[in-house]
């Protein structure tokens, strides 16, 4: 972790393999509501990068349950603003909906989210598209 200066509330700033990126605390709660993606977004303009890695325990509770649409407002959220997103989840730590998946296949497809069972695949998605 970088220094306390470097810090945005629960978010880290973190700058490995040539990108910066916003790092969410593996293990801990950050967003409990929507409108929390903004705090991911002020760190990011904050700290002048557009990338972001979280965990899945960092996001809503329905976020991963396509039908409660919290994952869509929050990437749209996101995209709005130029923010892409890696988000580091185990297989089978958390359930999917039905159609999460195939969301995610698109998304990843348009470059604006992807979902890895590591944070060193998740870092290195990041640093793909932190490179163009």
């Amino acid at each position: 972790m970088l220094p306390e200066s470097n810090r945005t509330m629960d978010l880290s700033i973190v700058s490995e393999h040539g990108i910066s990126f916003v790092e969410g605390v593996q293990g801990q709660s950050f967003m409990s509501r929507v409108d929390d993606a903004n705090r991911l977004i002020e760190a990011c303009f904050s700290n002048d990068v557009r990338l972001a890695l979280l965990y899945g325990e960092n996001l809503t509770k329905k976020f991963f349950d396509l039908s409660s649409g919290e994952a869509g407002a929050v990437l749209q959220k996101l995209r709005n603003y130029g923010v892409r997103l890696a988000v580091v989840c185990p297989g089978g730590s958390v359930p999917f909906s039905s159609r999460f998946s195939e969301m995610v296949a698109e998304e990843r497809l348009r470059q604006h989210f992807g979902v890895f069972d590591t944070r060193d695949a998740a870092r290195d998605w990041l640093a793909r598209l932190g490179a163009r």
